[in-house]
C-alpha cells in the first residue's frame, strides 16, 4: 500500500471511488483560480516553442555562434524534463500552491535575466534557470486542478488545462513571429507582467495546499535528474550530433566532443544506468515504507500505469508535427514567420472548442481521450493528403482545426484518466510522473519526426535533382544546403534564375517530407488509441483494494 505515515489525520485518501485529491475547494471562485493556473502553464509551454522563431534575431543581436544558439534552444527543455519527478514530490510535501508560486517567481525572475542578457552566456544560464521554474509549475498545476475540483467539474477543469497546452503550443510561433519583427527581448520580458497577474489570481482564488510531513530522497532525486536529463539530451541532440557515431562536434564550457561514439549514444547509456539505479532504489524504499521520491507501487493502479503509457504515445504523436510544420509553411508556401504562426491559430481554436465541448458532454474521460485521438489522427491524415507545394490556406486550416480539437480532448482527459485513482497524499508524485511521461514523449516525438522529415527532404531533393539531369556533386551540395538550413535556403535559390528549378524541387521534397511526417504522427496516435484499450473498468489501489466505481472508465 502507499505509505500513509505522513498522511494528515482525517485527510482524504482517494483510495476508493476515484477520489484523487483533497475535498473540492470551498472558495467561491475556483474557476478564476483555474484560469490563473492555465495561464501559468501557457507561459511555460510558449517558452518551449517561441525560441525557435526568435532565434535568428537573437543570433544577429548578440553575435553568438551556432553552439550557443543550440543551447539557448535546448537547455530549457532538458532541465525542465530532468526535474519533474523531484518537483512532483515537493508538491506533496510543501503543498502544490506553494510550489506553483515559487516556480512562477523563479520563472519570472529568470525571464527578466533572459530579456536583459547582454551576450550568449547569460542568456543560456537564464534558460537553464527558466527550466527550473517550468519544472515546478507543470506538476503543481496538475495537482492543483486535481485537488480543487471533483466529479464532472474535474473533467471540465482538465479540459481547460489541456486546451491551454494545445493552444499555447500554437500561439508560441505566432507570438514569436510578431516579436521577431520588433524585439526578441519581449519574448522573455512579457513573462514578467503576465507572471504578476497569474500570481495575484493564484493567491486570491486558490486555497493554500496542505503541507505533509516527510522528506525528499536526495540520492533518488540526483539519479532521476541525471537519468531524465540525459535521456532528454539524447533525444533532442541525436539528429545534430549523430545517434551512434559523432557527426558534429559538441561544445560546452570550452570543451569539445569531436569523435568516436556520439554524445547521444553515451547519454542514452548513462541515462539507462541512472534510471535503473533510481528504480531499484525507489522499490527498496517503498518496501520499507521509507518515503521514496516516487512510490513505484502507484504503477499497480491500471489507470495510472496504462494511462502513462498512453500519455507517452500521445506526446510522441502530438508535438513532433509542430516542430516541422512552421518550416514547411514558411519555406514551401512562402509564409512569413508571423503568417506561419497565424496559420496555427486554427489549431488553438480547435483546442478551445474541445474545452467548450467538455462542458456539455456526459462522456467519460476515457471516451473523450479516444475521441480526441481519433480526431488528431484524422486531422493529421487530412493534412498529409492536402499538403502540396502550392496548397491554399483553407484545407490546411481545416486539418489543423480537427487536429487541435483532438489535442484539446486527448491531452486534457488523459491526465484525468492517469490521476483518477491516485491517493491524495501521492497526487504530486503522480503529477510529476505524468508530466515526465508527457515531456519525454514530446522529446522523442520531435526526435523521430524531425529525423524523418529532414532525411526525407535530403534524399527526396537529391533524387529529384538527379532525375532532372543535375550532376551528382551539385545535387548532393544543393540537397545538403537546403537540409542543413532547414529549408531557409529555398527563397534564395528561388530568387536566382539559375537555381529556380532546384528551389521548386526543394519545395516538392519538403512537401513530401511533411506528408510522411504527418502520416507517421497519425500512426503513432492510432497506436495510442489502441493502447487505451488496456485501461479497463476495474482498478486496484496500491493497497490491493478494488474500487467500485469504475476507475478511469467512469471518470467524468
Amino acid at each position: 500500500m502507499v505509505d500513509s505515515t505522513d498522511r494528515p489525520e482525517g485527510g482524504a485518501t482517494g483510495a476508493k471511488g476515484g477520489t484523487t485529491g483533497a475535498e473540492p475547494s470551498p472558495h467561491p471562485h475556483p474557476w478564476l483560480g483555474l484560469i490563473a493556473v492555465a495561464l501559468g502553464v501557457a507561459l511555460i509551454v510558449v517558452d518551449l516553442t517561441i525560441v525557435n522563431v526568435i532565434l535568428a534575431p537573437v543570433i544577429d543581436d548578440l553575435g553568438i555562434n551556432s553552439v550557443q544558439a543550440q543551447w539557448i534552444q535546448e537547455s530549457y527543455a532538458i532541465v525542465f524534463a530532468a526535474l519533474l519527478l523531484i518537483t512532483g514530490r515537493l508538491c506533496d510535501l510543501l503543498g502544490a500552491r506553494r510550489v506553483f508560486v515559487v516556480g512562477l517567481l523563479v520563472f519570472a525572475a529568470t525571464s527578466l535575466l533572459a530579456a536583459l542578457a547582454p551576450s550568449g552566456a547569460p542568456l543560456i544560464l537564464a534558460r537553464f534557470l527558466q527550466g527550473v521554474g517550468g519544472a515546478m509549475i507543470l506538476p503543481a498545476s496538475l495537482a492543483l486542478v486535481n485537488a480543487t475540483f471533483s466529479g464532472r467539474a474535474r473533467g471540465q477543469a482538465f479540459a481547460v488545462w489541456g486546451s491551454t497546452i494545445g493552444a499555447a503550443a500554437a500561439v508560441g510561433p505566432l507570438l514569436g513571429g510578431y516579436l521577431a519583427d520588433h524585439s526578441w527581448r519581449w519574448a522573455f520580458g512579457i513573462n514578467i507582467p503576465l507572471g504578476a497577474l497569474i500570481l495575484v489570481g493564484v493567491l486570491r482564488y486558490l486555497p493554500v495546499s496542505p503541507r505533509r510531513p516527510g522528506r525528499v530522497d536526495l540520492a533518488g532525486g540526483a539519479l532521476s535528474a541525471a537519468g531524465l536529463g540525459l535521456l532528454a539530451f539524447g533525444l533532442i541532440e541525436g539528429r545534430t550530433h549523430g545517434w551512434l557515431l559523432t557527426t558534429q562536434p559538441l561544445g560546452a564550457g570550452g570543451l569539445s566532443w569531436s569523435g568516436g561514439p556520439s554524445p547521444t549514444l553515451t547519454a542514452f547509456a548513462l541515462s539507462a544506468c541512472a534510471l535503473r539505479a533510481f528504480w531499484r532504489r525507489q522499490s527498496a524504499l517503498a518496501r520499507r515504507d521509507a518515503q521514496p521520491l516516487v512510490d513505484v507501487r502507484l504503477f499497480a493502479l491500471p489507470s495510472f500505469r496504462n494511462g502513462n503509457a498512453v500519455t507517452l504515445l500521445v506526446g510522441l504523436g502530438e508535438f513532433g508535427i509542430i516542430a516541422v510544420l512552421p518550416l514547411w509553411l514558411q519555406f514551401t508556401l512562402g509564409y512569413s514567420a508571423f503568417q506561419a504562426g497565424l496559420a496555427l491559430v486554427a489549431l488553438a481554436v480547435g483546442s478551445f472548442c474541445a474545452s467548450g465541448m467538455s462542458f456539455s458532454t456526459s462522456a467519460s474521460a476515457l471516451a473523450q481521450v479516444r475521441a480526441g485521438l481519433t480526431l488528431e489522427a484524422v486531422g493529421l491524415t487530412l493534412l498529409a493528403l492536402v499538403a502540396a507545394a502550392d496548397s491554399p490556406w483553407w484545407p490546411i486550416a481545416l486539418a489543423l482545426f480537427l487536429y487541435g480539437t483532438g489535442v484539446g480532448l486527448a491531452t486534457a482527459q488523459v491526465t484525468n484518466v492517469v490521476l483518477a485513482d491516485v491517493p491524495a497524499e501521492s497526487a504530486g508524485q503522480g503529477s510529476g510522473i505524468q508530466s515526465a511521461a508527457r515531456e519525454l514523449g514530446a522529446a522523442l516525438g520531435i526526435a523521430v519526426l524531425t529525423t524523418l522529415f529532414f532525411s526525407t527532404l535530403s534524399s527526396g531533393l537529391y533524387d529529384r535533382l538527379r532525375s532532372d539531369g543535375t550532376p551528382a556533386a551539385a545535387a548532393e551540395h544543393l540537397s545538403g544546403t537546403v537540409t542543413d538550413s532547414a529549408g531557409s535556403a529555398i527563397p534564395a535559390l528561388s530568387a536566382d534564375p539559375r537555381t529556380e528549378a532546384a528551389a521548386q524541387s526543394a519545395r516538392e521534397a519538403m512537401t513530401t517530407a511533411l506528408q510522411w511526417s504527418g502520416l507517421l504522427a497519425a500512426g503513432l496516435l492510432v497506436l495510442a488509441l489502441a493502447a487505451t484499450l488496456s485501461i479497463g473498468r476495474r482498478r486496484s489501489s496500491p493497497s490491493g483494494e478494488l474500487g467500485d466505481r469504475g476507475g478511469a472508465e467512469s471518470a467524468p
